[in-house]
This record gives C-alpha cells, structure tokens and sequence, in this order.
C-alpha cells in the first residue's frame, strides 16, 4: 500500500532501528515507546489487522506469535519476567496505522486493565 508507513519501513523507504528480520517479518523498536523495551512485529506484506486475517494468513499468524515473538522477547532479556503483546485492531480497539502489528513491550510491570 503507497501511502502506510508500515509498508514503506518493510520495504526500507523509511530508516528504523530493526531487531529482527526475515522473508516475511520486520520487527523494530517503537520511535515512542511505553515501556522500556517496545518492539513493534509487522508483516511486510500489508495486512490492514486482526480482523482482516484470513485462513490463508495461519502460517503467517503462526510464525509471527509461535517463533518471531518468542525469539524477541528472548533476545530483549523478557522471556523470564514476562511481556505483553498487544494487537489493537480497528478505531476503538486504539489502532492508529492500519497495518496489522503487534506490539511487544517489557521491561517493567505492566498494569490491568490496560487502558
């Protein structure tokens, strides 16, 4: 999609500090962060969100929350704490680019109801 700023930090149009990298995934460290450790996993193919997933997208979906995260948050020192991943899809839902992304954050506690 020409105009997402997702879409243009896979395809490297845009600089971002990138912590992990493969085919299908780029993950990068969030320009605003809220938590210490805030990483933002995308898909580089454009998928507008959660809700816009399809049974085509398993794999994908699979290997972004089965091995990319877990990689992360390992890698980032929180797979012995704990983190929160965070998909806000739609208006209500809190999501602001609409390019499915998930949200890895750590390094501090985090607090419930989130907000």
């Amino acid at each position: 999609m020409a105009d997402c700023i997702f879409c243009k930090i896979a395809n490297k149009e845009i600089p971002s500090s990138v912590v992990y990298e493969d085919e299908q995934v780029i993950a990068f460290k969030d320009l605003e962060p809220q938590a210490p450790v805030h990483v933002l996993v995308i898909p580089k193919r454009h998928i507008e969100s959660v809700a816009a997933l399809t049974a085509d997208d398993k794999a994908l979906a699979g290997h972004i929350l089965c091995e990319v995260i877990p990689q992360i948050a390992k890698e980032q020192n929180l797979d012995k704490k704990g983190f929160r991943v965070v998909a806000n899809t739609g208006d209500e839902g809190g999501q602001t680019v609409k390019h499915l992304h998930f949200h890895v954050l750590g390094g501090r506690s985090m607090q419930w109801p989130p907000g």
